[in-house]
């Protein structure tokens, strides 16, 4: 901004360029702290398993295993992956009390074939998926009733 010494009396045309210069060296500072945690990505570690209680597979559970290589078997019987929801629909189409379908997946398995295996269960009908994971050795529960032993008070 300067000021001219001369009888030209007209306007001058000169945008004022300081604001904009402050604007944008905030803006800059906000992305030279914003990209690098973006570039970083979400990283969640899934909580570890530990059963409060011990649930041996009975006869009339419905398990859905999923192998390593992200393969079904229905009930320890192996399944293609297109047979898989015809095969659910016909288990849970029937009347029953419960549609509890328990899915045990290997631990290695990628965590989104699991979703999609709980999405296609979904659309089968399936109205609560449980997942099963293994017992940790040395493990118990922490809730009194749980440790209770059959025919102690």
């Amino acid at each position: 901004m300067g000021m001219s010494a001369g009888s030209t009396g007209g306007v001058k045309a000169e945008p004022n360029v300081t604001p904009m210069i402050d604007v944008m060296l905030v803006l800059l500072v906000i992305f030279m702290i914003v990209v690098p945690q973006i570039n970083a990505g979400f990283k969640a570690v899934p909580p570890d398993g530990q059963n409060l209680k011990t649930h041996p597979e009975e006869e009339g559970d419905q398990v859905l295993g999923i192998d390593d290589q992200g393969r079904y078997y229905l009930n320890k019987r192996p399944v293609r992956n297109e047979d898989l929801e015809p095969l659910v629909k016909e288990i849970f189409g029937k009347e029953r009390d419960d549609y509890i379908m328990y899915v045990k997946a290997h631990k290695d398995l990628q965590y989104v074939k699991v979703i999609d295996a709980l999405d296609r269960l979904s659309k089968s009908g399936v109205r609560v998926a449980a997942l099963i994971t293994e017992q940790k050795p040395g493990t118990e529960s922490l809730v009194e009733s749980d440790r209770l032993k059959i025919g102690s008070n």
